[in-house]
């Protein structure tokens, strides 16, 4: 049998890492944290997680380096996960903080300001979420998957054809995105049970 595919865990201290490691485990998926710019550019298969502000991952990233060794592993071919706040870091600018991303999506991260007063923000709780083209990320199903988000950014794509899915909160927002060997998700797939386990499993398993 080959070898199974070990998810490389970008370990630079932002981030709920523990919770995905605990997931990664509960579906016998091998992982390994990581926070040393030679093993992130040597790695096949990356997960990039994050919360709290986009500048100061961003600092953290470029202050270790791993910010040209994520940008290196993907030209060389790895895949890509990032995931909530690590969505976001693999755009191009944040107005959080007006920051520089890492530029692998062509995508703007911009405040969500509501237009009816009485939508919440931050956007906190269960959502349904709609795929917008076939990908491993979201399924089709009858019901919707559902996950668990809690965010105040979104992503805002150059390209429709860089959105994976959406979800209907005050107009549509894209919550997930592939392009070629890249991928985001803005939900916490950690924290949404079974659905959650179902993607990050298929992350496990892309290319097996």
């Amino acid at each position: 049998m080959p070898d199974r595919p070990v998810i490389t865990i970008v370990d630079y201290g932002v981030g709920n890492i523990a919770s995905l490691v605990n997931m990664f485990e509960h579906i016998d998926a091998d992982t390994r944290l990581c926070g040393d710019p030679d093993g992130v550019e040597r790695a096949h298969r990356l997960m990039l997680p994050g919360v709290g502000s986009f500048a100061h991952a961003m600092q953290v990233l470029r202050s270790k380096g791993l910010d040209t060794a994520i940008q290196t592993a993907v030209r060389n071919g790895a895949q890509v996960l990032g995931v909530c706040l690590g969505m976001q870091l693999l755009a191009r600018h944040s107005e959080e903080g007006d920051a520089e991303g890492l530029g692998l999506i062509a995508a703007d991260v911009r405040r969500m300001i509501p237009s009816d007063p009485g939508t919440k923000i931050p956007n906190m709780g269960w959502r349904e979420v709609v795929p917008t083209k076939p990908c491993w990320l979201i399924r089709q199903s009858t019901p919707p998957e559902r996950f668990y988000f809690a965010h105040s950014y979104h992503m805002v794509c150059d390209d429709p054809a860089d959105v994976a899915a959406t979800i209907e909160y005050d107009g549509q927002k894209t919550v997930a995105i592939a392009r070629e060997c890249v991928f985001g998700a803005q939900f916490h797939p950690e924290k949404s049970h079974r659905f959650g386990m179902r993607l990050l499993a298929d992350f496990a398993g892309l290319g097996a």
